[in-house]
């Protein structure tokens, strides 16, 4: 008689999600241990919301970066390809707080390019714990400075979506989730500290480059 493959799943992942299932299995295959059930309800709810959300199918290229016990359980993809870890280390993770760069060396390559997005139809979100010193939360510019970030200096936060130009917003520097999207060739819409803002920004051609993230990608170059 077949055995039913309901019978063979481990108690903890029945009810998942399948593709949070999916994820929390190459998580825990990363950590060398499993994750704790409240981690897995976490994860399960986030996924299970952006579905219901319906905006699971627009996301391209993300990772949690928090929950998972290890930097290499953390840098498992939750969509798209895997980033490449520039200097981060082991010291630098904290499955709570999540990911800290150091504004000079660290900062996570995503592999996945701004071109591989529609012109006018792109986006970047980055949630961040602190904003304790000019930072770049992603991005990457190309020789004639046409390009998609999020971007803060020491007192100004700078969004771009595939423009050649920034919106520039003065301010406390935010945290929590910040974005840029784009959805015409005529505006942008940024996220800061929990508000969306529609401004007029034209679009430029997109980038080849890789998106980075603790740093922008400035012709190959480390801007932090």
């Amino acid at each position: 008689m077949p055995m039913n493959p309901r019978l063979l799943r481990p108690l903890a992942t029945r009810g998942l999600d399948a593709d949070a299932r999916t994820y929390i299995a190459a998580v825990e295959a990363a950590d060398g241990e499993t994750l704790e059930q409240g981690v897995k309800t976490a994860i399960n709810d986030f996924v299970t919301g952006c579905k219901s959300d319906g905006i699971w199918d627009a996301i391209k290229a993300s990772c949690i970066l928090a929950g998972a016990r290890t930097l290499a359980g953390a840098l498992v993809p939750l969509v798209g390809a895997a980033p490449t870890n520039n200097n981060f280390t082991a010291s630098d993770y904290n499955r709570e707080t999540g990911l800290k760069g150091d504004g000079s060396t660290t900062y996570l390559d995503s592999n996945r390019a701004i071109g591989d997005d529609p012109q006018n139809d792109a986006h970047i979100s980055a949630y961040a714990t602190t904003a304790d010193q000019a930072s770049a939360f992603a991005g990457a510019l190309d020789a004639s400075v046409n390009g998609t970030q999020i971007y803060n200096d020491t007192v100004t936060s700078y969004y771009r979506a595939n423009s050649s130009g920034s919106v520039s917003v003065a301010g406390t520097l935010p945290t929590g989730l910040s974005g840029v999207s784009r959805s015409s060739a005529a505006n942008i819409d940024y996220l800061r500290s929990g508000s969306v803002v529609n401004v007029s920004n034209a679009s430029a051609s997109s980038s080849a480059l890789n998106i980075w993230v603790f740093a922008r990608n400035y012709s190959t170059s480390q801007q932090f």
